[in-house]
C-alpha cells in the first residue's frame, strides 16, 4: 500500500506545479501609462527589439502600445515615446553592451532610477525600482542599448 501512495503523491504534486503555471501565464497585463509619442512608428521597432528577459526576469503582457514590464513586483517598467530630453544638467552615462553604445540621462527618484535615452528620438524611458538595482543600473540601461540606438540620433551626447 505504501508503494501506490508514493505515486500518486507525486502525480499531484506534478499537477499542482503544472496548475500554477497555468495559472501564472493567465496573470492579467500590467498596468503602464502609454508615453506621449508612444504612436510614433519608429516606437513599433524600438520595442521589437526589446530583451524578452533582463536579469532573470521575464518580459510581461502590458495594457498600453510601446511599453514593456519586466518581473512581478516591483515590476521594471519600459516606455517608448517619452519626451524626448533637451540639453540636461541631470547625471548622464554613456553606456556600451551588446555591439551599441548609447547615452542615458538617469534620474533618482524616491524608490526608482529612471533612465532616458539620450540623444534619440524617439526617447526610451526605463523604470528601475531601486529594489531590483541600486548599485546595476548602467548594466540594466546597457540591455536596451541595441533597442534604443534604432531610434534617430538628434545630435546630443553626454559631456
Amino acid at each position: 500500500m505504501p508503494l501506490l501512495r508514493r505515486p500518486r503523491r507525486a502525480l499531484l504534486a506534478a499537477l499542482a506545479v503544472a496548475a500554477a503555471s497555468v495559472v501564472a501565464a493567465c496573470s492579467p497585463p500590467v498596468s503602464v501609462d502609454p508615453a506621449p509619442y508612444a504612436a510614433e512608428p519608429l516606437c513599433a521597432n524600438i520595442m521589437l527589439g526589446i530583451p524578452e528577459e533582463i536579469g532573470g526576469l521575464e518580459l510581461r503582457a502590458t495594457s498600453s502600445q510601446a511599453t514593456a514590464a519586466y518581473g512581478d513586483d516591483p515590476v521594471v517598467i519600459v516606455r517608448c515615446g517619452v519626451e524626448e530630453p533637451g540639453p540636461s544638467e541631470e547625471r548622464c552615462i554613456s553606456v556600451e553592451s551588446g555591439g551599441a553604445a548609447q547615452d542615458w540621462l538617469v534620474f533618482e527618484e524616491a524608490d526608482v532610477w529612471r533612465g532616458v535615452s539620450f540623444g534619440r528620438a524617439p526617447a526610451l524611458e526605463v523604470l528601475i525600482p531601486k529594489a531590483r538595482a541600486d548599485q546595476a543600473v548602467g548594466e540594466i540601461l546597457g540591455l536596451f542599448n541595441t533597442s534604443a540606438v534604432l531610434a534617430d540620433g538628434n545630435g546630443l551626447a553626454c559631456q
